[in-house]
């Protein structure tokens, strides 16, 4: 799953972008706690990185691909 991915899914849930550190984004929700950060690389991110950052947003993913 590339970052605009990433980047979209989490922006239809309510995260917006804080900000950004280098090629990574962090975002926060009016409503949910914490922030998630996200790797803004080329390519592909690795599915343990996805698969995290699904966790981190509490979004229930069946995929990471």
């Amino acid at each position: 799953m590339r970052f605009r991915e990433v980047e979209r899914i989490l922006l239809q849930d309510g995260w917006q972008i804080k900000a950004q550190v280098g090629s990574h984004r962090q975002y926060v929700h009016p409503h949910k706690q914490g922030k998630v950060t996200v790797p803004n690389h080329r390519g592909d991110l690795p599915p343990a990185v996805v698969k995290a950052i699904w966790k981190q947003a509490g979004i229930q993913r069946r995929s990471t691909k």
